[in-house]
């Protein structure tokens, strides 16, 4: 079974990225992780995502395009990042979930990935 993890970061968190005195640490961390999940085989896909200020949210009323700069809702966390993962069940996404460095500063969602449709 599919299931992606999203990643939610404080700013504090995303702070870390930048940091000189906290930097190595934040992506030695997320490279161990990423490097353990990869080696399970459990590993699907994922990406690291831009921070929320280069993002652009539309909404479709009444057939008019609404376009604004950013994300449409004020959140104190941002999506930062997500993967795709193939383990057997719910409890086994949430081990790995249990494992992503941003969790005790952030949270983790984890959500099953809709199955494709069989060509029958």
């Amino acid at each position: 079974m599919n299931y992606m993890l999203q990643f939610y970061e404080t700013a504090d968190e995303r702070g870390k990225r930048q940091d000189p005195a906290q930097s190595e640490t934040y992506w030695g961390g997320w490279n161990d992780f990423i490097g353990a999940l990869a080696q399970s085989g459990a590993m699907v896909s994922g990406n690291v995502l831009q921070t929320p200020d280069t993002a652009t949210t539309m909404r479709v009323e009444n057939g008019t395009r609404h376009v604004v700069d950013g994300p449409f809702a004020d959140t104190k966390e941002m999506l930062a990042g997500y993967v795709i993962i193939d383990v057997p069940d719910l409890d086994a996404a949430l081990e790995w979930a249990a494992r992503v460095p941003c969790v005790t500063g952030g949270s983790v969602e984890i959500r099953p990935v809709l199955p494709q449709p069989s060509d029958g």
